[in-house]
Order: C-alpha cells, then structure tokens, then sequence
C-alpha cells in the first residue's frame, strides 16, 4: 500500500545553526509513521519537496483528496452521535490542552476530523486518540455534555473543568499552537475576524498571526479568540451560540478564495448568496475603524444582530 501524505514545515535559524536539517524531519516522520501505525504498516518511504512548483503540484493531488474525506463526514452531526473522540498530541508542549472531535468540529489542526479519530482509536486503542461519551447533556446552545465536561477536567491535569463547544465568549475549548487559524473578535464591528497561519501581516486586531498565536495557544481558554481549522468555519456549528457564520467580518483575500466553494455554499444555506462580498479583505481594510466603515458601506447583517457579550 501507497499512501502520500503532504504537510507544511517550518523550522527557525536557531535550529539550523544546532545541525537541524531537512533530512532530520524526514527521520521524524519516518520513525513516528512506524510507532503509530507500526501494526499496519511496514515500510515507509519519506520524501520533502523544497520547489515551491513542486509543492503547488502536489498540492492538486492532495486537495481533492482532503475534499472526498471531508465530503464523506458531510451527512454525520453532533446530534447523531453519542461519542466524541479526543486529541492530546499537542500536550508535549501544551500539557493541559485537549482537543475535542466532533462531527461537525474537526481538530483545530485540520488533520484529524470525527471519523479519523475513531479509525486511529481502532488502529492505537491507547493513544492519544480516545473515545469521549457525551453524556447528558447540559447546554444544547453552547455545547456542553456531563461527559465531555469530565474527560477535558480529568485530560487537562483538572485545569479545565467546563468546555463549550459552540462558542468562542463561554468557556471555548482551548488552543495548543498548530491550528490552521485563529478567529479573534471586533468589538467595534460586532463581528469576529479570522486569520490563517500563512497570513503575515498586520490584522486588525492590531496583532499578527504570530503574535496572536502566541497569546491563544498553550492550552489556556482564552474568551473572544479560538483556534480553529479552515473547515470549521463553514460548520453549522461554527461560533454558534455566539451568531455563527454571520459574524465573520475580515479574513485574508487568500483564506477567501482558498475556501471560497464552502464559503459560498454556506451562505446560500443562510440565504445570503451575497455574503462573501460583505466580508471584508486586507484589500478592504487593514484596520478595525476601516472594517467597521467598510461593513456599514455594505450593510453587513452584523449590524443589526445581537452584541456577543
């Protein structure tokens, strides 16, 4: 069996000043590969591609494949499930975080969505994936079940004794640093703004991708911002006890157009097909007073919801 896998890696100067090199990732991932899935595998071949021509041809073949896996999740919901299934192989360097898996939340990272943490709980039943029954549940509108509630107390070292899986305002789940985004809020627009990690400018919420980074991750709950994966943001279930999707008024022209079939679809589905144009763009604005101008200008549905606090 063939499988080709394609992920980002960034490494800084001061590693490569110690002898990290290249190659040294390589033998990581190798080595990981056989001690995850050691029982169904046994060779693994690693190859890291440099040219960027060769990384956006790869990319072709990987993109469509990521969306056969998404496609297959699309008819499950939080509601049609009584498990969830955990993540904690972050904790290495963020101890007391704990990501929660659901149908319509994948992990943060973007790697692993609800049926990957149940095939890789069969493969490794005592890894870092494990089965979280949701138990009674106590608030349908935030996203709190008894039981999720107790497997994030007793996995985050008992740091974390509520976790809402709907909102970013009442106890949000927490963030360990390799989300793909990071969704932070407009007080002044009413309105939230998302940023991805391969954005490096100025945001505005005065603060970049790094820095927010920096103050959301590490396993600590931090209202008004949360990591997320790109596919959540187009969940039904995004943000929704704080406004949903309808809250979402800056991203990247990149993050726009990367996702711009989901983003369009999920507008439609709130009957709003002109939505995207009220999303404002670093284009449009780079600054929170220039948002809140350019969604008065459009008449983003911002305007006339309910504040988040």
């Amino acid at each position: 069996m063939q499988v080709q896998m394609q992920k980002s890696c960034f490494y800084c100067k001061d590693a490569y000043n110690a002898g990290f090199r290249i190659e040294d990732i390589g033998k990581i991932i190798h080595a990981k590969l056989h001690s995850d899935f050691g029982a169904i595998l046994d060779k693994v071949q690693v190859k890291l591609y440099t040219d960027e021509k060769q990384v956006e041809e790869l990319l072709k073949v990987a993109k469509p494949v990521y969306k056969v896996r998404d496609d297959r999740i699309g008819a499950l919901t939080d509601e049609s499930v009584d498990t969830f299934y955990s993540c904690t192989l972050c904790q290495s360097f963020a101890p007391n975080h704990v990501c929660i898996i659901s149908p319509e939340r994948p992990g943060l990272c973007g790697a692993y969505n609800w049926l990957d943490g149940k095939a890789s709980n069969q493969i490794n039943p005592t890894g870092p994936n494990q089965p979280v029954k949701k138990g009674e549940l106590i608030d349908e509108h935030l996203g709190q079940w008894k039981g999720v509630n107790e497997f994030v107390y007793k996995n985050s070292h008992q740091t974390l004794a509520t976790f809402s899986a709907y909102s970013m305002i009442n106890d949000p789940m927490t963030s360990c640093g390799c989300f793909e985004t990071v969704v932070a809020v407009l007080p002044m627009t009413g309105g939230v703004m998302v940023v991805p990690r391969e954005h490096p400018d100025m945001t505005p919420c005065g603060m970049k991708f790094s820095t927010l980074a920096g103050s959301v991750g590490g396993g600590v709950q931090t209202p008004g911002f949360i990591g997320v994966s790109k596919f959540f943001l187009t969940s039904k279930k995004f943000i929704k006890a704080d406004g949903g999707f309808k809250r979402l008024v800056w991203m990247p022209k990149m993050l726009k157009e990367e996702i711009r079939e989901a983003l369009q679809r999920r507008s439609e589905e709130i009957e709003m097909p002109d939505f995207l144009d009220k999303i404002a763009t670093e284009e449009d604005a780079v600054t929170e007073e220039e948002v809140l101008n350019f969604i008065q200008k459009v008449g983003h549905p911002v305007l006339e919801m309910e504040s988040m606090f």
